[in-house]
């Protein structure tokens, strides 16, 4: 996908954004959950599997507040380069797919860790 027109380049970083906005929160209250399911778990294995959940949740957490912040910035850049220049660079243009294909790496890794969490309260329920 190439996208030359600026409402459609802002559309698309608007649909990024939000949904990175609605994965944040869907992975807080996952984190809140494996809070409070670790309370009494013993086995070395399960705890293992804990330990990597935390740190799944903490580093995605990070990622979607990185990228979601690297879209704002592209999205600021395509706006100034629009009103100053009249056109988007190719630079941009090439900035969004590496855009675009952070995302979707992005989200084929939250869905990931989500179902590493729903296997794993299956597992010690």
């Amino acid at each position: 996908m190439v996208t030359t027109d600026i409402s459609q380049l802002v559309g698309e970083c608007t649909t990024w954004v939000n949904t990175l906005r609605s994965k944040r929160s869907a992975f807080t209250e996952l984190k809140e959950k494996l809070q409070l399911l670790s309370t009494n778990l013993q086995d070395k294995d399960t705890l293992k599997d804990l330990e990597h959940l935390q740190n799944q949740f903490y580093i995605q957490l990070i990622n979607i507040h990185d990228l979601k912040h690297a879209i704002k910035d592209h999205e600021r850049i395509a706006h100034w380069e629009k009103e100053k220049k009249g056109q988007l660079t190719d630079a941009t243009l090439s900035a969004h797919e590496d855009h675009l294909y952070q995302y979707e790496q992005l989200m084929g890794t939250l869905d990931h860790v989500e179902e590493e969490f729903h296997r794993f309260v299956h597992k010690i329920n």
